[in-house]
């Protein structure tokens, strides 16, 4: 094939970018009270049915976009209806499937328990980002999220500003089977407050949040102490702990957290030297017996330089570039131009 020229690696340069947007549709930033309308399904009296695992949140009333899912789990199976109420089936629920599924995501088995600084409540809570809402991963450091309780005049049970402590550790994480891990305390903007430790109640710390995966995990013994959050975990019943943690989260009435994306940008700088690309090979140009049709590109040749083809070994074509306008070439001009792929 005519016309190749070969990149050598001083013509390559690969660029990183962190590119940061919000989560939540509509590029709004703050989820604010349009997080209080939740599916229809809620309300289903059926154990299996999806409401009995989690409850979807929308963007709006007319339930146009999922934004995140809550859920609630428990390693016994308390707070909600067993499967069955046969002997020896006790226990086997929605909480107890939900608790196992996520220590499962977290640590790989069934069988590790998940401690916050030192409790092992047999509950937690969790918010699970929906997957459309955001690109490679949540962005540490931008999570912000405000739970109230139902009497917020009192100081026991008030309302809290958790994020995560990525800024105070200098970005340094726990690793798990989920991707990082970090704590989730009392503070913003990833900063945690000053002079507060990460066991904040007499119940432990709040949770962590797991941006790579997309989810949060709150402990409820932690909640039930700063919120007025009154956890139910009896025995086969259908107890309303999603409800309570949903009232939490719009009752706090606001919920921020971004979306991040990593972007590599490879430059090719494509030159055309002076005595390079001045033939066309187009076949019009050339009658059956091999002459030009043009005499003007006999002595004076001229062409115009408006694509650009990235090739590979195999002379195989990858990737096409067009320049914004022609490029005029002839033997006195030499070009230099940038070809960006993102990927």
């Amino acid at each position: 094939m005519a016309g190749l020229t070969r990149y050598d690696n001083s013509d390559k340069v690969i660029d990183t970018q962190k590119i940061v947007t919000s989560t939540w549709s509509d590029n709004t930033n703050d989820a604010e009270v349009y997080f209080n309308f939740t599916s229809s399904v809620t309300t289903a009296t059926d154990i299996t049915s999806s409401a009995a695992f989690y409850r979807e949140v929308y963007n709006d009333e007319a339930q146009t976009e999922t934004q995140f899912a809550i859920a609630y789990g428990n390693k016994k199976g308390s707070g909600s209806k067993d499967f069955t109420n046969d002997t020896g089936a006790h226990g086997n629920s929605a909480a107890r499937v939900i608790y196992n599924q996520y220590r499962q995501l977290v640590y790989g088995d069934e069988t590790s328990d998940f401690n916050f600084e030192g409790t092992t409540p047999d509950s937690i809570c969790v918010i699970n980002i929906n997957r459309a809402r955001y690109k490679h991963n949540l962005k540490a450091g931008s999570l912000n999220i405000f739970l109230s309780g139902s009497d917020a005049g009192t100081l026991a049970h008030g309302t809290i500003h958790l994020t995560d402590d990525s800024v105070s550790t200098s970005g340094s994480a726990t690793i798990t089977n989920a991707g990082r891990q970090f704590n989730l305390v009392s503070g913003s903007s990833g900063v945690m407050l000053d002079g507060t430790t990460l066991a904040q109640t007499n119940s432990g710390s709040y949770g962590f949040f797991y941006p790579d995966s997309g989810f949060i995990i709150l402990n409820t013994s932690a909640l039930s102490c700063s919120l007025n959050f009154s956890e139910s975990v009896g025995s086969h019943v259908n107890n309303d702990n999603l409800n309570q943690f949903m009232a939490a989260i719009s009752g706090g009435a606001e919920f921020v957290v971004d979306s991040e994306e990593k972007v590599t940008s490879q430059y090719f700088f494509t030159r055309a030297k002076n005595n390079e690309y001045n033939y066309t090979t187009n076949p019009s140009f050339i009658d059956t017996n091999g002459n030009l049709n043009y005499t003007s590109m006999v002595d004076n040749p001229k062409t115009f330089i408006t694509t650009i083809g990235l090739y590979n070994d195999s002379n195989d074509l990858v990737a096409v570039a067009k320049v914004s306008q022609p490029i005029s070439k002839d033997f006195s001009k030499e070009a230099l131009m940038r070809v960006k792929l993102d990927y």
